[in-house]
């Protein structure tokens, strides 16, 4: 394991026990899950647990005991020799105390035993209520375990916390090691999407773009997709999660990929759109002209201070300018956005808080207004607009779906977009020339 990556780690738990006082929190990661029969999924770790730890492995969970020696304890499973020739290579609680600093290790089997004394007596419970129906029943089973031993004078937490509550706040600021991972991350999947751009022929099927992403992903040593690609041609694009990804690409069509590598557990979000024949035509480059521009407004509006809704507000003044430029609407620009009149053909927000997940932790709102970007915060940047089929739409437009996505840390001195896939006409059409 990087130093770097568990002096991180190391950091954020000293956070959080300033948080916790003479309080315990309790985390535990995610568990396996059935695939089919006997065979899993790939295994994925809690964002929450990986956030604290950078430790790998289920059937873990963390103990975080406050206090004035406050302590890291890590429940995990114990070194087995012929599960590890089946499995591979396990910590155990010895060696995963010293390779990732935790103040004590313990097997797992020994938490529900060790539990109910390792909260008594503190006066309150931090957890992620609700998260987990059965860890939400372990918890409770150990509280009454303390209850039990009140006549010998155990006295079980009178707070439950929700624990996410103050990871949430904590992860909405990256650190420099997460913003070292998250642009390297978005290095890889822009290369993913200009190698899209570069094979693209028509004849070629949906799949088979996204199987150069995965390739390049993999390539480059990311672990995964972030989220399930979607690779939707023509009108595909104007369903919005489309992921069947199975379908010829037309010829004289638009693509629209939206896919993200996952590096060391974060996400990179990148949406592009092109055209199959590696030529926009006009309708096609009148509309993403009209989604560039609000993309580039958007960003323009994104710094310290602003309202999270800025960058929406923003790109919603252009697109609704262009649907009246297109002959799409009619009437005064700030009485249609009043009224909506747009949704027809942009019916989400502008971004969202991207890190650990894709649709990352973290409050939009603080108190009854938008939260105010700070500096630390990632956030994407995805105006688009969707063209099906309607009364009065010119048959030129219709089918023409175009979204583009870019990830964008807000700074001190405005906002740095991580993503550079190329995304103006010229530098699309110049890429596919020289495929």
């Amino acid at each position: 394991m990087p130093d770097l990556n568990l002096q991180a780690c190391a950091a954020r738990r000293e956070r959080l026990f300033a948080a916790l006082g003479d309080g315990v929190a309790i985390l535990p990661t995610a568990p396996e899950t059935l695939r089919n029969r006997d065979s899993h999924y790939a295994y994925r770790h809690d964002s929450y647990f990986w956030y604290l730890t950078a430790f790998p492995e289920p059937e873990a969970v963390l103990v975080m005991v406050g206090g004035k020696r406050p302590k890291a304890i890590l429940f995990c499973r114990e070194k087995n020799e012929e599960r590890e020739i089946w499995d591979g290579f396990r910590y155990g609680p010895k060696g995963a105390a010293e390779a990732f600093g935790f103040d004590a290790a313990y097997p797992i089997a020994k938490l529900d035993q060790m539990l109910p004394k390792l909260i008594a007596d503190r006066p309150a419970l931090w957890h992620t209520l609700g998260h987990d129906d059965t860890w939400d029943r372990r918890i409770g089973a150990a509280l009454n375990a303390v209850r039990a031993q009140a006549r010998a004078g155990k006295r079980a937490p009178h707070a439950l916390c929700d624990l996410r509550a103050e990871l949430d706040a904590m992860r909405l600021i990256k650190d420099e090691h997460e913003m070292t991972i998250l642009r390297r991350a978005a290095d890889i999947t822009s290369t993913g999407h200009a190698r899209a751009m570069r094979v693209c022929r028509p004849g070629m099927s949906e799949y088979e773009l996204e199987a150069e992403l995965s390739y390049e992903f993999r390539k480059s040593g990311a672990e995964a997709h972030a989220y399930t690609p979607i690779v939707a041609g023509g009108a595909n694009a104007c369903v919005l999660h489309y992921v069947e990804n199975n379908r010829p690409l037309p010829s004289d069509g638009l693509v629209l990929i939206d896919a993200g590598c996952e590096l060391s557990g974060y996400a990179a979000d990148i949406t592009r759109t092109f055209p199959v024949s590696g030529r926009f035509s006009p309708a096609q480059k009148d509309v993403y002209e009209i989604v560039l521009a609000s993309q580039l407004a958007a960003i323009d509006a994104t710094r310290p201070g602003a309202s999270f809704m800025a960058p929406h507000e923003a790109a919603l003044k252009v697109l609704t300018q262009g649907m009246i430029d297109l002959k799409l609407l009619s009437g005064d620009l700030d009485n249609l956005i009043e009224k909506e009149a747009y949704k027809p053909w942009y019916m989400h927000r502008t971004g969202h808080w991207l890190g650990l997940d894709v649709h990352d932790a973290g409050d939009y709102k603080t108190g009854a207004d938008w939260t105010p970007l700070a500096p630390g915060m990632v956030l994407t940047i995805e105006p688009g607009f969707y063209i099906r089929p309607g009364e009065g739409i010119p048959s030129e437009l219709v089918g023409i779906g175009i979204r583009i996505e870019d990830d964008v840390l807000v700074t001190a001195e405005g906002c740095d977009v991580y993503t550079s896939a190329p995304k103006t006409v010229a530098a699309i059409e110049e890429t596919m020339r020289h495929g």
